[in-house]
């Protein structure tokens, strides 16, 4: 009977914490959203708005990349570094096939995207589901925001390598 209410209790102290956790977190999302939109200094509404409209939309998405050279082939050395990332970065989210786990499947995305966009998703998500419309698309169909790993430019640029290098393989 003792081991019983032992359980009990701890289950009641768990969903309670849990209870109270979701409600902070709801609140304070809530509050900051409130802030920016209420707040005196004028700007700040206008730039939380701006923030999440659309951007024109020329393929290449949001973020610091904005043209990348690449060859007719794969480099290689520059595709194992990318795999190497992959697999530590990406893996738990995302398959090489078009099988969906937590974000969409990979399989094709070098020939459906430009190397622009699919660089700047890797290292500007959030803004990219703000602000472009794929990107935005994306959200809504798998409804879970990208995590954004603080990878490097270059580091990016071995993760497109690596895809291309996997479409090229299909």
């Amino acid at each position: 009977m003792k081991n019983t209410r032992e359980q009990l209790s701890s289950i009641l102290k768990t969903s309670a914490m849990a209870l109270l956790c979701g409600t902070f977190l709801f609140s304070c999302s809530s509050e900051e959203t409130e802030t920016a939109t209420t707040a005196e200094e004028p700007g700040l509404a206008h730039q939380a708005a701006a923030a999440s409209e659309t951007v024109a939309d020329d393929g290449k998405g949001v973020g610091p990349v904005t043209t990348v050279a690449i060859g007719e082939g794969v480099e290689d050395a520059l595709a194992a570094e990318g795999k190497t990332l992959f697999e530590g970065k990406c893996s738990a989210c995302h398959q090489l096939s078009d099988q969906k786990v937590v974000g969409p499947g990979l399989a094709g995305v070098t020939e459906r995207r430009k190397p622009e966009w699919i660089m700047n998703m890797i290292l500007n998500p959030e803004e990219m589901t703000k602000q472009d419309p794929t990107a935005k698309k994306l959200l809504g169909e798998h409804l879970t925001q990208m995590t954004n790993q603080n990878v490097e430019e270059k580091d990016a640029r071995a993760l497109l390598e690596y895809l291309r290098q996997n479409d090229k393989a299909i």
